[in-house]
């Protein structure tokens, strides 16, 4: 069977990957991920989730690599991993009330034996509506799931479904930064059955 190789590092899309029973890899591609000039927060993360599958389906010649990046919009504002307490604390509070974007780009790529290139791109986008937020609620919740690592300070796989009012999206897993129906579609397409 073909290998499968998954061009990420985050333990969030390794445990996504794993729901689908499959043996795979994980192999980080370590690529500039700075946005373009005049780039959309949604052609941005197909870019770079093809970007890092690409890198890696380079060295893994008639592999099939998994290629994933998410990014995160509030009105056309790029919103990243907070990093500190603080930062966490401002994109909560300029969240609070508001409907976001989560674009999660998924790229399959695979480099034949003949050195040309296949792959299929898409961007998944997830639509969240945070309900208003004090300030007790977003230290309470900080300091209970500390989201550091996460573009918009929140893991909607745990405590952090408590601070919204509605999520609308065709693939729930997209929200966490793989999307599976998308990357099932695009597996079978390259004749790797799940299933």
């Amino acid at each position: 069977m073909t290998n499968l190789i998954l061009a990420s590092s985050s333990r969030y899309k390794k445990e996504l990957l794993s729901r689908l029973q499959c043996d795979f890899q994980c192999e980080s591609p370590l690529i500039d991920e700075s946005i373009l000039a005049l780039e959309t927060p949604a052609a941005a993360a197909e870019r770079l989730a093809a970007a890092k599958a690409t890198k890696i389906a380079a060295i893994y010649t008639g592999s099939l690599v998994i290629g994933t990046d998410q990014i995160a919009d509030l009105n056309g504002t790029f919103i990243n991993k907070p990093e500190t307490h603080e930062q966490a604390v401002k994109q909560l509070q300029q969240q609070s009330g508001q409907t976001i974007l989560f674009h999660s780009g998924l790229a399959v790529v695979r480099t034949r034996q003949d050195g040309q290139l296949e792959c299929k791109s898409t961007v998944n986008s997830t639509q969240v509506t945070f309900r208003q937020l004090s300030g007790e609620i977003i230290e309470r919740y900080l300091l209970l799931e500390k989201p550091y690592d996460c573009a918009g300070s929140f893991k909607a796989e745990g405590l952090g479904i408590g601070l919204f009012t509605e999520i609308k999206s065709t693939d729930p897993s997209s929200l966490i930064g793989l999307p599976l129906i998308d990357l099932c579609t695009f597996l079978n397409q390259f004749s790797y059955k799940i299933i």
